[in-house]
């Protein structure tokens, strides 16, 4: 049974990610099909499989659960303390749901409501629930009714989420309106201004990169352009030294480093380098952009006949932010780069393989699940291999994050 799950961030009022909301979905329908025993069964499997304070990154994480689910006990698999159960309005109709659900309040568990309306049933069950869930997706919705649901939050120390925020003027209208947490696909928008680059970023980055991403890279080259760089000196012999490498001799000479550290990871390192996270968001950012390149290279591997390697894919992927870490057009990024024609069309949504995959890749980040099945038909690429490589490169970005941002924050 083919099952897609992601995760997508929650932030707070300082644009700091606070919890994931895991989005899963089985085959062509819906896990929260409530006839569906076997949904149950297979989230339980799912994520007895994988290990979940990595893929949370310790976070808490939002879930929704049906009738079906909360009669399955299937929210014992969470630790109450990072669980927050949500449910939708078909738990309130069922008098044993709404029974199972105050256990699980008394519990510890906390709960969230999504789409939180001026309902009997909704206030009926206000009491239990720490979380209100409001959807932005409808731009006519009175406003007076989301300010009025914000003020009662506060007044009865609940707390309001926008979710479905998909537009800067949704964004915006969330802010103003006073919500503690904002959800949805204009977050990612949220993170280009709180990208810190340094005056010098353009040359360093673009010489860096055009160095290490040509058919045959000069380590020679490579060498000299970081060694003018005190920063970049510094954090890399700091990486290759770290316990991560695990090496018997501590490392003294950049050249030695940059063989040590190889190709691939210097291509993580000089990305992350080349920019300064001053906020959470914008780390997510930059960890969406190694997420999405390891995704990429994956999957390209899996694809029959691609027309480029697994390192141009895993290029495709990191390059695909560029736009919002750069503040420029990303027409005008690519054209900096000594990048295959395939990666630039594929970055710059020409139709073929690399913009399919590149569009699998966001669709999947995003839950837009009959995309991804369209895009995986396209590209024939497996349908049980897609969720297992999501989850496998969260796993890898997660675990070279560390390591990076050790070196990055020691050198400041």
């Amino acid at each position: 049974m083919d099952a897609y799950i992601v995760r997508q961030p929650i932030i707070n009022k300082a644009q700091h990610v606070e919890a994931y909301e895991i989005v899963y979905q089985q085959d062509s329908s819906t896990l929260y099909n409530q006839n569906d025993t076997t949904a149950a069964t297979a989230i339980i499997s799912f994520f007895n499989q994988i290990d979940r304070h990595s893929f949370l990154e310790g976070k808490d994480a939002f879930l929704t659960f049906t009738p079906n689910l909360l009669m399955q006990n299937v929210p014992k698999i969470f630790d109450e303390k990072k669980l927050v159960i949500q449910i939708e309005d078909n738990v309130l109709v069922n008098p044993q749901a709404v029974s199972i659900l105050k256990q699980y309040k008394e519990r510890g568990y906390r709960m969230a409501l999504n789409g939180f309306d001026f309902y009997n049933r909704h206030l009926d069950i206000l009491p239990d629930m720490e979380y209100l869930k409001v959807d932005f997706s409808h731009p006519t919705r009175d406003q007076e009714s989301i300010k009025n649901i914000v003020s009662i939050a506060k007044r009865l120390k609940k707390k309001p989420i926008a979710y479905h925020v998909n537009t800067p003027d949704a964004r915006g209208r969330a802010v103003v309106y006073g919500f503690d947490y904002i959800q949805g696909e204009s977050v990612a928008e949220m993170m280009k201004t709180k990208v810190h680059r340094p005056e010098k970023l353009h040359s360093t980055f673009f010489r860096l990169m055009a160095a290490i991403t040509r058919p045959q890279p000069d380590f020679d080259e490579i060498e000299q352009l970081v060694s003018l760089d005190v920063t970049l000196t510094f954090s890399l012999l700091k990486m290759v030294n770290s316990a991560y490498f695990a090496l018997p001799n501590r490392i003294r000479e950049v050249k030695q480093a940059l063989t040590i550290l190889g190709l691939g990871q210097l291509k993580q390192w000089i990305y992350l380098m080349s920019f300064v996270p001053d906020s959470g968001m914008a780390e997510e950012l930059i960890k969406t952009s190694f997420l999405r390149a390891v995704f990429c290279q994956k999957i390209s591997q899996a694809i029959p006949a691609f027309p480029i390697s697994g390192e141009s894919a895993y290029l495709l992927g990191m390059f695909s932010t560029l736009d919002v870490l750069l503040e420029v057009p990303l027409a005008d990024a690519v054209s900096q780069l000594p990048l295959a024609d395939e990666i630039k069309n594929g970055l710059l949504g020409q139709e073929g393989p690399c913009q399919e995959l590149l569009t699998l890749c966001v669709a999947y980040e995003k839950g837009r699940w009959t995309k991804v099945a369209h895009c995986a038909e396209t590209l024939r690429v497996p349908v049980h291999i897609i969720a297992a490589t999501y989850f496998s490169s969260v796993e890898y970005v997660n675990d070279i994050w560390s390591t990076l941002l050790g070196t990055q924050s020691s050198s400041k």
